[in-house]
């Protein structure tokens, strides 16, 4: 199956729940402060909703991108009981032309949780295309799953090749400034799909400013 049908699949399984929790990502949600230094903000598989509807419920203008179209349905749910607006759009963030022009520098904030579905070399696009949307001065917020996370089968991808470790990271991202980059344990509680304790890897880091 490609990305469209495994996603599909596994939301419409959850049938009116929420695979991974209506709450946001608590790495997301211990920088809401930091957040408030942007405007706008870009949710990169942004699944269900909960992390674009918490980043719209902060005041952001919140764009979310989702290859699932059940997802999104599910989405648009909880954005409208929680009274927000959020653009959703329906796109695979691994096609090759993707960001559309209009996406490219737009966002303050660029926020990937759990993007980990992405092989290395597909990787290499999808943080691109992250960067790429970004605007000048703005930044990345990411949150993984490190190798450890194997021993812990408590979510995430079986593939260690998809997970991150801070020197992968500090690579990809050596010609940004990096503001935050930590690993650490932690449990979780994101619905059924993230459960429990957790091998964990937060990185934020900024856009250089063109002279």
């Amino acid at each position: 199956m490609n990305q469209e049908e495994t996603w599909s699949s596994r939301y419409r399984e959850a049938g009116e729940g929420y695979l991974f929790g209506t709450e946001p990502n608590r790495f997301l949600r211990h920088r809401g402060g930091l957040l408030q230094s942007g405007r706008n903000a870009l949710s990169i598989a942004d699944g269900e909703g909960r992390n674009s509807v918490w980043l719209a419920e902060q005041g952001l203008h919140v764009t979310a991108v989702e290859v699932s179209a059940i997802a999104v349905e599910k989405a648009k749910k909880l954005a409208l009981g929680r009274h927000v607006d959020v653009r959703f759009l329906i796109a695979d963030v691994l096609h090759a032309d993707w960001p559309p022009a209009e996406l490219v520098n737009a966002f303050d904030w660029v926020v990937g949780i759990f993007i980990q579905f992405a092989t290395p070399a597909e990787r290499r696009h999808q943080f691109s295309a992250m960067k790429r949307a970004t605007r000048p001065g703005g930044r990345i917020l990411l949150q993984g799953y490190t190798p450890k996370q194997l021993e812990y089968g408590t979510g995430g991808p079986s593939a260690i090749e998809n997970l991150y470790t801070v020197d992968l990271l500090r690579t990809a991202f050596s010609d940004w400034f990096i503001e935050e980059l930590v690993e650490y344990e932690d449990d979780l509680e994101e619905g059924i799909a993230h459960k429990g304790c957790s091998a964990l890897i937060g990185l934020v880091a900024r856009k250089p400013v063109e002279k």
